[in-house]
């Protein structure tokens, strides 16, 4: 096994437990390795700090999967992580009659970095995030199907990350037949989605425990939901007892899978759902003279900042979505602002929906933070696994 040795003064990141190599780290690769290898990490006196898979043409050259060199990587270890992802889940109760929709394997969270695995009903959606993990595919899926008994299992690997990566990414399936939707349900409410359809592994399961708030918020509220997506958000708040909602997404394909869910769910004519750009939906909402805002906005955006180069240009735009978000705000409202960026922290986070309300004359006081739920476990030493935020906030017009 060749070695990755790092440099003095890039050693306690590693050493607390954060799971990934930077290039900048390394002082030298001891040995030969190709790209998907398994490789040893040393500190700059030779002590053992781990072992993961080789990325050399990326800024993470190495995502650490064992601290413990000298085991070997192979059926029976993704067996053994596989199965601990899962016993995590059922000690939170997932699956349960209720939701049988959820992250199964959250990559670093479960010691996998690499891997990701969504399960949804009878489906599996996965996606391969390193190289390292796309040569070991083929084992990988063997193993889901074993000890998790999926009809299907489709890879969702973005294009994107496999040219990255240095391999070719399709979306394909890997087990069983394509053909009927995924079918799953989320605290009670049951979905359908394509295959086909373009959003991560099909559903954002990250947000499970902020759509329970708005519902709970929800009764005799009007309701504006941006980015809907297929609606979850939309769905929670008419089911809640709202007296007016309104889903609003770009994507022709979203809005009608999200009609047809609302519609599996009795919701149909409780939902209106609008095909508008978000900030231009906002801000057509605040023009309006007869219009006093709406009592729930929630404003849950795309990932503005993959990498933390793109930070300062993404704060801009979270500062321009809260700013028209506080805008179509009834005053005393409610107005639910998220960022799924993990180069965006809390911190800056509450700034931008601090600044965005200043610029139109309005106060935001934040009464609840909500992060990702329980099947997207965070490693304590790797921060940047604590990708998704969310405050709930009260608007005040100045």
């Amino acid at each position: 096994m060749a070695t990755l040795r790092l440099r003095r003064g890039h050693v306690q990141p590693v050493w607390t437990g954060h799971p990934w190599v930077y290039a900048q780290a390394v002082e030298r690769l001891e040995g030969e390795a190709e790209a998907g290898d398994l490789v040893r990490v040393v500190d700059p006196s030779g002590n053992d700090l781990g072992a993961g898979f080789y990325s050399p043409k990326s800024a993470i050259v190495l995502r650490i999967l064992t601290r413990r060199v000298g085991v070997d990587i192979d059926g029976a270890w993704f067996r053994d992580r596989l199965a601990q992802a899962g016993a995590l889940r059922a000690k939170w109760g997932l699956p349960s009659d209720a939701t049988t929709g959820y992250r199964l394997v959250h990559a670093e969270g479960d010691g996998l970095p690499g891997l990701i695995v969504d399960r949804l009903g009878d489906a599996l959606s996965v996606q391969f995030l390193t190289l390292g993990m796309k040569l070991r595919s083929e084992l990988i899926v063997k193993i889901l199907v074993d000890v998790f008994s999926p009809n299907v299992v489709l890879d969702r690997t973005p294009i994107q990350i496999g040219a990255l990566e240095g391999f070719s990414a399709s979306r394909s399936v890997l087990h069983g037949n394509e053909g009927q939707p995924f079918r799953f349900r989320e605290r009670g409410l049951a979905f359908e989605v394509p295959f086909d359809i373009g959003q991560k592994t099909g559903f954002y399961f990250d947000q499970r425990a902020l759509r329970q708030r708005v519902e709970d918020l929800s009764r005799g509220q009007r309701v504006l939901d941006v980015c809907s997506f297929i609606g979850p958000f939309a769905m929670a708040a008419a089911r809640g007892g709202a007296t007016e909602v309104i889903a609003v997404d770009e994507s022709n394909t979203a809005l009608e899978v999200g009609a047809a869910c609302a519609r599996l769910n009795g919701l149909d004519g409780k939902i209106e759902f609008v095909r508008r750009d978000a900030r231009k939906m906002l801000e057509e909402v605040a023009s309006k003279s007869s219009s006093s805002g709406y009592d729930i906005v929630v404003v849950d955006p795309p990932r503005l900042a993959p990498t933390r180069a793109a930070r300062d240009k993404a704060l801009a735009t979270y500062q321009s979505y809260a700013a028209a978000g506080c805008k179509a705000t009834a005053d005393g409202g409610t107005l639910v602002f998220c960022s799924c960026s993990a180069a965006i922290d809390l911190q800056l986070l509450t700034r931008a929906l601090a600044q965005g309300a200043a610029r139109v004359g309005a106060d935001a006081m934040v009464l609840e933070r909500v992060l990702q739920g329980t099947d997207h476990p965070v490693p304590a030493a790797f921060p940047e696994g604590l990708y998704l935020k969310a405050l709930i906030a009260t608007v005040s017009k100045r």
